[in-house]
């Protein structure tokens, strides 16, 4: 009997001359500028020792638009007050977890399809992601 195959998903970055686009395909025009400041405010909120601010990498999963990744440190420390949640995780389950959070927020606040959708889809790949288990209690 051989054990079961399993298919790990890969994000694929959003390559430059796509970037534009990425923001309000993931968000929608109406949100774009509130998600994104969101986005920022929620990752100083979630790892206020080590995020500054800084560029952020896009990544997209079969053409279609998942999560933002900070760029200027490879590991951040994530406090989430609001479920106790203390740990350290890489920069890609930094911005998955920042990214769940902000469209998690705004879905509810605006009541939109798209950011339900953009959620549920993240949060599916989330599942098969190296860092699944601290991805999960962080957001939980």
């Amino acid at each position: 009997m051989s054990a079961p195959e399993t298919t790990i998903r890969h994000a694929t970055l959003v390559l430059e001359q796509r970037r534009e686009t990425f923001l309000p395909t993931l968000f929608g025009r109406q949100h774009l500028i509130v998600a994104e400041n969101t986005l920022y405010n929620l990752m100083s909120w979630l790892s206020p020792r080590d995020y500054g601010g800084g560029f952020w990498d896009f990544y997209e999963h079969e053409g279609k638009p998942l999560y933002l990744v900070p760029t200027s440190r490879p590991r951040y420390r994530i406090v989430c007050e609001t479920n106790g949640y203390e740990g350290e995780v890489s920069a890609d389950a930094a911005g998955i977890i920042a990214t769940l959070f902000a469209l998690s927020h705004l879905s509810f606040k605006y009541e939109s399809d798209l950011l339900a959708e953009g959620y549920s889809r993240l949060y599916a790949f989330a599942a098969d992601h190296p860092e699944a288990s601290e991805i999960f209690q962080a957001i939980d």
